[in-house]
């Protein structure tokens, strides 16, 4: 490797991070164990109620992997003006001697890591014959979630719903443009009861998924709600479900506004919570054909420093070989 600090752009870290690699990665780096994984520092901007600006920070290490923090800022309001609602930095340092190694793309590593972990969560949740899934949400993980998915499930129809049917016309289209057979739907309730897989992925405040129409054998994957007054479901879709993972459960009961709520409700109990995304790689699970399962992310460290070991690596060996 250059000892030139690398700078790896969005297209860059897309480049070294197509979805069966860094799926397989996450795996590997679930199994090992070897990480040490801090909570991640959760500081809100303004005194807005709603929708206040975020900055998250999220450091992570291991021996194998590298030394690792993100930085991420969330602003909700930024689809107003136009811009991704997520911006961030990811900076890689070498375990050995903290030397810095590179610096990344936050907002891409972000999405492809997250994307990748709902699809590694699937692979062990939903039916193996999961053909159906439901794009809740028109956002940036919009475009990641289906084909992250498809490359898990045989996926050959998608459904996108979002408040905005011109939105969801436009995601509709840029997922065709890869490859999957996708439309726009008026309906969520409709689209619920046809999906296998449903995915949300929004900013939502108030549920927008309700347990009621889900058909038996869905599996719902839910990664926005990464505050405690965010939320995407009804507490129906847990008293439903027969299994609910996470991908950190401190994490879950401290950010997961769904699970939150459900809990301050009633409706749900925190002993129900069958583990998290490093033992669901390790060991597995078994579902019976009409289960509802449930994985819920707030998103994870590990999950990044994975990811960007993986795209570091990735360039490295390029560089090396256009070296030789």
């Amino acid at each position: 490797m250059s000892d030139s600090l690398m700078f790896l752009d969005a297209q860059a870290v897309a480049e070294a991070l197509p979805w069966p690699a860094l799926i397989e990665a996450l795996q590997r780096a679930f199994v090992a164990g070897d990480a040490t994984v801090p909570d991640r520092l959760h500081y809100t901007l303004t005194e807005a109620e709603t929708n206040a600006p975020v900055l998250l920070v999220m450091p992570a290490w291991s021996a194998s992997l590298g030394v690792g923090t993100k930085l991420v800022s969330v602003y909700p309001q930024n689809q107003r003006l136009g811009l991704p609602s997520i911006h961030g930095l990811y900076l890689l340092m070498d375990p050995a001697n903290g030397k810095p190694l590179a610096v990344l793309d936050g907002g891409e590593l972000t999405a492809r890591r997250t994307a990748a972990a709902s699809a590694l969560a699937s692979r062990h949740l939903s039916r193996p014959d999961s053909r159906c899934l439901l794009m809740v949400g028109t956002g940036r993980l919009a475009h990641y979630l289906p084909l992250a998915h498809a490359t898990t499930r045989p996926i050959d129809r998608v459904l996108v719903w979002g408040r905005s049917l011109e939105k969801s016309e436009a995601t509709a289209h840029a997922l065709q443009a890869q490859g999957l057979r996708a439309e726009a739907v008026p309906s969520l309730a409709d689209a619920a009861a046809q999906a296998d897989i449903v995915s949300c992925a929004t900013l939502s405040n108030q549920a927008l998924l309700h347990g009621n129409w889900l058909r038996p054998g869905t599996h719902v994957d839910l990664v926005g709600a990464f505050t405690p007054t965010m939320r995407e479901t009804d507490e129906r879709v847990f008293a439903r479900a027969s299994a609910v993972w996470c991908d950190t459960r401190d994490g879950a009961l401290r950010e997961a506004g769904d699970i939150v709520q459900a809990i301050a409700s009633g409706a749900f109990d925190a002993s129900r919570i069958a583990g998290d995304i490093t033992a669901l790689c390790r060991t597995g699970t078994r579902r019976g054909a009409d289960d509802i399962t449930v994985f819920k992310s707030v998103g994870m460290a590990l999950e990044d420093l994975a990811a960007a070991r993986l795209c570091v690596d990735h360039h490295a060996r390029s560089s090396s070989r256009d070296r030789s």
